[in-house]
């Protein structure tokens, strides 16, 4: 397999634009906003054969398999080659890379996607509706947030993954979770890691933020089923197995914190958390609620 994969590395770095060459799947999108979330930040261990490559506000997960590697999510376009940096500090190159899970098409997650893919020659995998998105590189009207967002690099290829469908690298199967309501096509992802002889569940979270842009209302009638699809994401959650949470964005689920108390010392892992999964659905369901109530009040303007 090594020499296979030499081979494919090799092929990739003359496919590659070189470092100083204007990439139009390296361009940054909003840097200056985006900037808060990509503070640099070491690649570490989470658990067995869990890693995180992202950054500070952003995060990027990596998973060993026997077979290769899986890569959960993309970052932003200008975060690509940090992440691929943070590959080959644990000792593994991109090119190994056989998958990329997206949670959710909006630039901050999927903006790096085109560039992961062309470098690894990875298959991207997404929920059918945030596959659609992806090969636009736009999101659409159903979207709470389309108005506040940019366009993103178009990925060429994306397979849809069904809810619940499994996908097999080597000998890890990780599951697809479907958790609607930040986006129409937000999908979560669950896999089994074990250390020694422990073993633990871990979900890779969607969003779960009620934001919404202009005039959109999850309120209104026409918003009505995705509205119910929201509620039902939180009691999903709430009832998945669920021993360690990575969230999206770490600070949804104290993911600073535990990381930080991870680096002083691994025992006891502060990441292991059976109730971790319920309380992040317990938080945004409240946010949800607020929001409803907002809309029924003068508060939000009405379409």
């Amino acid at each position: 397999m090594k020499p296979a994969m030499s081979v494919i590395a090799a092929f990739l770095a003359t496919a590659t634009p070189a470092q100083g060459e204007d990439d139009p799947l390296l361009r940054p999108i909003a840097p200056d906003h985006a900037q808060e979330w990509l503070t640099p930040q070491q690649p570490v261990q989470i658990f067995g054969n869990t890693y995180l490559v992202g950054f500070g506000g952003l995060n990027i997960a990596l998973i060993r398999t026997s077979d290769g590697l899986i890569l959960l999510d993309g970052g932003l376009p200008q975060g690509v080659r940090q992440i691929e940096a943070n590959i080959r500090s644990l000792g593994f190159e991109p090119g190994e890379v056989k998958l990329i899970l997206s949670t959710e098409p909006h630039y901050d997650h999927a903006g790096g996607l085109a560039a992961l893919a062309r470098d690894t020659g990875a298959r991207v995998i997404a929920s059918a509706e945030a596959a659609e998105v992806l090969r636009r590189g736009k999101s659409g009207p159903d979207d709470p947030q389309m108005a506040w967002l940019p366009p993103f690099p178009a990925v060429e290829h994306v397979r849809a993954a069904r809810d619940g469908e499994q996908l097999q690298v080597g000998d890890v199967t990780v599951t697809a979770l479907a958790t609607p309501g930040h986006t129409p096509g937000s999908m979560s992802w669950t896999w089994r890691s074990c250390e020694s002889d422990h073993c633990a569940d871990i979900v890779f979270a969607s969003s779960l933020t009620p934001l919404a842009a202009g005039d959109y209302r999850f309120s209104a009638p026409a918003n009505r089923s995705a509205a119910a699809r929201f509620r039902e994401t939180f009691q999903r959650l709430r009832s998945q197995p669920c021993d360690i949470l990575l969230t999206t964005h770490p600070g949804a689920s104290d993911g600073e914190a535990k990381l930080a108390k991870l680096l002083q010392d691994r025992e006891p892992n502060p990441f292991i958390d059976p109730q971790a999964c319920a309380a992040y659905a317990d938080t945004y369901q409240q946010a949800f609620a607020k929001r409803l109530a907002e809309e029924a009040g003068t508060d939000l303007p009405r379409p």
